[in-house]
């Protein structure tokens, strides 16, 4: 069978139509975070390579990138295409200014974020984090959290020190004790409470978090290559699939990312974070919406951005 009849039987078997564009030579590149994600999971196994090649695009890996902000802004210099990253983080890259398009939307699990202390610590309840050092990352998942929790305790943000920090960096001053708390998501938080010694002081489900797990490309790549993105969509939708019937070996696959295997954390990992994909709907941009209008509200952006305009439903 030649190349050209396996690519169009590649792409009949995806729901996907390669155009004349997209069937010459194309190079994707995916920033890659350590993250428990669809993506990472791909990556591992190679199933994305091999459905791409099958239509003649290359795929080449950067990173691993700490979050989703260094990832942005690889994408902004356009030394990426694509990556994953939280709607948080998203909502601020947009804002200002990012050439960002949302196409596949996970919402985040309960556990998958949240604040820990240390199980020493005299932090009972979100009241007591007022006058205290709390690690986050600026603009993302952690600022958002913390906000969130200043606002059910009746505390000002001016009330509580911010330390912005990336999550390696937040790791070894919450271990090291120059942080009393930390606002952060998965895997970070499960490996906090799993081998930082971290107690949760509350979750995102108790703070009424709409964060959530998004993928996100670049407007122009998606503009010459939508069905590349499709193509990517479909993937991450069998692997999603996939990790949903085995958390526990999905969870294996994140952790030895980390380099975190033998300590526990991959079961923690998959029971949190095998939670279903969506296209960006209505009800994916409406989550997303109130993200932004909750960040205005607290001052940490100064207009809501076009959420409809930098997203794309598949």
């Amino acid at each position: 069978m030649n190349r050209g009849v396996l690519r169009w039987l590649m792409s009949a078997a995806l729901g996907v139509t390669m155009t004349t564009q997209a069937a010459e030579s194309i190079t994707l590149r995916i920033g890659f975070l350590r993250a428990p994600t669809d993506l990472a999971l791909a990556k591992e196994n190679g199933s994305l390579e091999k459905v791409l090649a099958a239509h003649n695009v290359k795929l080449e890996w950067a990173g691993p990138f700490s979050s989703a902000a260094p990832a942005y802004e690889a994408m902004n210099a356009n030394a990426i295409d694509m990556t994953t990253g939280s709607s948080t983080a998203f909502v601020t890259a947009i804002a200002a200014g990012l050439p960002l398009v949302f196409f596949g939307y996970q919402a985040m699990p309960a556990d998958g974020e949240g604040i820990v202390v240390r199980n020493d610590s005299a932090l009972k309840t979100l009241a007591d984090l007022r006058g205290k050092k709390v690690a986050v990352n600026k603009g993302g998942t952690g600022e958002y959290l913390l906000s969130r929790a200043l606002q059910t305790a009746g505390i000002k943000e001016s009330e509580v020190q911010k330390e912005y920090l990336t999550p390696t960096d937040s790791g070894s001053a919450f271990v090291g004790g120059h942080v009393d708390a930390w606002a952060v998501w998965d895997p970070f938080l499960s490996l906090a409470r799993q081998s930082y010694d971290g107690r949760l002081l509350t979750n995102g489900k108790q703070l009424g978090s709409e964060n959530a797990v998004g993928y996100f490309v670049t407007e122009e790549f998606n503009r010459q290559h939508p069905e590349v993105v499709k193509i990517v969509w479909q993937v991450m939708k069998e692997q999603n699939a996939w990790a949903k019937a085995h958390p526990h070996e999905a969870g294996k696959i994140w952790a030895q990312q980390m380099g975190r295997l033998g300590e526990g954390l991959s079961e923690r990992l998959g029971d949190v974070n095998s939670v279903p994909l969506s296209s960006v709907g209505a009800e994916q941009r409406q989550h997303i919406q109130h993200v932004a209008e909750w960040y205005l509200q607290q001052g940490l952006i100064k207009a809501i951005p076009d959420i409809n305009g930098h997203s794309v439903e598949l």
